[in-house]
């Protein structure tokens, strides 16, 4: 998939994901680690990482430490300057704060396009909260105010709500988000070009809302382990840079952004309503006969991003996409060997297939989306192939997610199962 960098300026595919957490971050792998990284954005055919967590003293530290120069506005580890892999600069910020009579939690993506730039945000930023009690640091700051800053202090920053349908830290989440771009940033809302669409929506869910349709939609893995980077992702051809990289992102221009790498939104975490506690799920329709309310506990829902799309949303469902950048749902690797498989993703058996497929084919989005059939055959089993093979054509079937409860997948592996498929998705 990719072109070897020679020392120049090249115009390849790059496979990008953005936004991670370090090893400084609540819940997160101890593994998540600069070389460990580099390691599985190898394996899984990724170009560009984002550092997460730049705001952290420590992980800084180690940002400036190990890493170097490479490509304007992109960085390679110094332990492994033959490795394709780039990182960029970033940082997710959680903004806790009142505006117009209610709290608002909202999470925003920073991309900085150079070391010095990144520590003047997090001086400026150690001066209103507290940076160094974790990798995604919780402020009291709204997030106009956030934006303000970012912007005086470097106006090629890139500034982008994070998952932006999650319903308790978004900017639309039901539970403590806005109903638009323009109530959250106000004046400044014309420099935000993009949001980061989240694992339990879909490119397709928000085309639904004409507010958008200037808006680019990326997408990200929000990875705490190595294993999860990439289960969503950008692929470009443009320039490597980190001008050349905004650039595509801001124009929209289908020929430098070619598509997005995405979750079957059905398998995120908040897709539905519901209660998770309760073992309760409902789908926005089921929810609206119950008026809101748990069935079980008498309380109210958790209403889910599949809702709050409907809520918000001026167009029927399948309309918007002319003119948009395209997209692919697909399921990470170890999930389809797993389930064909009958076993978890980290048992011995699922993962030494993973890495014999992987090291066989190249990388595993090389497996996933590349590989023929015939070639996947002569390096796995037959279900393994035939599975990847229905998985990149949407042939699935799913029971969604819901109130942080990841929704459940399966690859459906013959005939009988494809005919009666729940899901059809093209790319």
């Amino acid at each position: 998939m990719f072109e070897k960098n020679c020392g120049i300026l090249m115009i390849m595919k790059i496979v990008a994901d953005f936004h991670i957490h370090s090893k400084y971050s609540r819940a997160v792998s101890r593994d998540m680690n600069l070389e460990t990284l580099d390691i599985w954005a190898k394996k899984k055919g990724i170009q560009v990482m984002g550092t997460g967590d730049f705001t952290h003293p420590q992980w800084f530290s180690e940002i400036k430490t190990k890493l170097e120069p490479a490509e304007l506005g992109l960085f390679r580890l110094k332990s492994e300057l033959d490795s394709p892999t780039r990182f960029m600069l970033t940082v997710e910020i959680s903004s806790i704060y009142s505006k117009n009579g209610k709290t608002r939690r909202v999470h925003n993506l920073i991309f900085s396009p150079s070391i010095e730039t990144a520590e003047k945000i997090n001086t400026t930023l150690s001066l209103i909260g507290n940076i160094k009690s974790d990798g995604r640091p919780i402020l009291g700051l709204d997030s106009k105010k956030l934006l303000q800053i970012v912007l005086g202090i470097d106006p090629r920053c890139v500034f982008i709500p994070a998952h932006a349908w999650t319903p308790w830290f978004s900017v639309f989440g039901s539970m403590s988000g806005f109903d638009s771009l323009e109530e959250c940033f106000e004046d400044l809302s014309g420099n935000i070009f993009a949001i980061e669409t989240g694992l339990s929506s879909d490119p397709a869910m928000n085309w639904r809302l004409s507010m958008l349709d200037k808006i680019s939609l990326i997408s990200n893995s929000d990875s705490h382990s190595p294993q999860k980077i990439g289960r969503e992702a950008n692929v470009f051809d443009c320039e490597l840079s980190y001008d050349g990289l905004i650039d595509a992102i801001k124009s929209r221009d289908p020929k430098k952004f070619l598509f997005t790498v995405e979750f079957f939104p059905e398998e995120g975490k908040y897709h539905y309503d519901g209660h998770r506690l309760c073992n309760v799920s409902m789908s926005p329709q089921e929810t609206k006969s119950n008026k809101g309310i748990c069935p079980k506990c008498r309380k109210p829902m958790t209403i889910g991003v599949m809702n709050r799309v409907d809520k918000l949303a001026d167009r029927k469902v399948g309309e918007g996409k002319e003119g948009r950048i395209p997209f692919l749902s697909l399921i990470p690797l170890n999930e389809i060997i797993a389930d064909i498989f009958g076993m978890g993703v980290s048992s011995l058996k699922v993962r030494k297939e993973y890495e014999q497929l992987v090291e066989a084919v190249g990388n595993e989005f090389k497996v996933l989306m590349d590989a023929d059939y015939g070639e996947l055959k002569k390096n796995t089993s037959e279900k393994i192939a035939s599975g990847i093979i229905s998985v990149r054509a949407g042939r699935v079937e799913l029971i969604p997610g819901y109130d942080g409860e990841y929704g459940k997948i399966k690859v459906l592996k013959n005939e009988k199962e494809k005919a009666t498929s729940l899901q059809s998705r093209l790319f």
